[in-house]
Parts: structure tokens; C-alpha cells; sequence
């Protein structure tokens, strides 16, 4: 029998998830989903980097919803994971900024996610690597694609 493309790709997924579930780090860090583990990474990072960090930006990173991403910001602000701060000009525009507790929590995840990087490398060479992301990018895009047009026919 021919293997799902789909099921294939959910069982990444689901011990993705048990791997960061199992990592030192994440056990100490009980308060944290693994949502909240991805946006603080990404927003810790971009703030390195000089870069404002918006909801929406979030929600573009990771491929999530309006509704979804306000309300996991709404939750990490609620810990003390972040901050909104309002942005010169645009009152209604919101820049979120990790507290300090965020940042401690971002550079145990930061551990994590490094091992979880290097784990999935060692399994294919460079080469493999980048195919891998050309198919992965080509996937999503077919995803988006047929669900545009999904909502085109309603």
C-alpha cells in the first residue's frame, strides 16, 4: 500500500511535538505551549535584529489566523511573556516586545530548538536538505492554492 503524503506529515508533526515535550528546557518551562515557545523565539529574534514585531507578523510566520494569533498574544501577555506597545503614528498598531522573563524563557528555547535543528539535519546531507525545502515550499504553496479556490467556490 502507498504511504499518505498527509499522514506522513502529521507523524512529523505529532513527535515534533513530543520531542520538545521530552527536551530539558520545555520540562522546566511548564507554563509554555509550544506556540508560545515558536512566537517568543521569533519575536526575541526579530527584536535582536533591530526589527518591531506585529501581530501580524506573527500570524504570517506562523501560517495562523487573525483570531488564533490574537488570542495566544492576548494569553502570553496575560504571563508576562510580552508587551504591547503602541507605535508612533498608528495608535491602533501594537509592537510586542518579550518582558525579561520572556527573554530567559527564549534563550532555554533557543537551546531546544537548536537540538531539534541538529537532530532533523543528521538525517539527510545538504543536497537532501535543500530539496527538501523546495518540496516542503512546493506543498504549502499547492495547500494555499486549492484552499483559495476551495473559497472561491462557496
Amino acid at each position: 500500500m502507498e504511504k499518505a503524503l498527509g499522514l506522513e506529515l502529521r507523524k512529523i508533526s505529532n513527535l515534533s511535538y513530543r520531542f520538545f515535550e521530552q527536551c530539558t528546557n520545555h520540562r522546566l518551562l511548564d507554563e509554555i505551549t509550544g506556540a508560545n515557545g515558536w512566537i517568543i523565539g521569533f519575536i526575541g529574534r526579530r527584536n535582536e535584529e533591530g526589527h518591531e514585531v506585529y501581530q501580524r507578523d506573527v500570524e504570517a510566520k506562523l501560517g495562523v489566523t487573525r483570531s488564533t494569533a490574537s488570542k495566544v498574544i492576548n494569553l502570553m501577555v496575560q504571563k508576562g511573556l510580552i508587551v504591547q506597545k503602541s507605535v508612533q503614528g498608528d495608535k491602533r498598531l501594537k509592537s510586542l516586545i518579550l518582558t525579561p522573563r520572556g527573554q530567559e524563557i527564549k534563550q532555554l528555547i533557543d537551546e531546544d530548538h537548536r537540538l531539534f535543528e541538529d537532530t532533523l539535519r543528521q538525517a539527510v546531507t545538504a543536497e537532501e536538505l535543500e530539496t527538501l525545502f523546495t518540496l516542503l515550499d512546493r506543498i504549502k504553496q499547492q495547500i494555499e492554492q486549492s484552499m483559495n479556490k476551495e473559497e472561491m467556490s462557496k
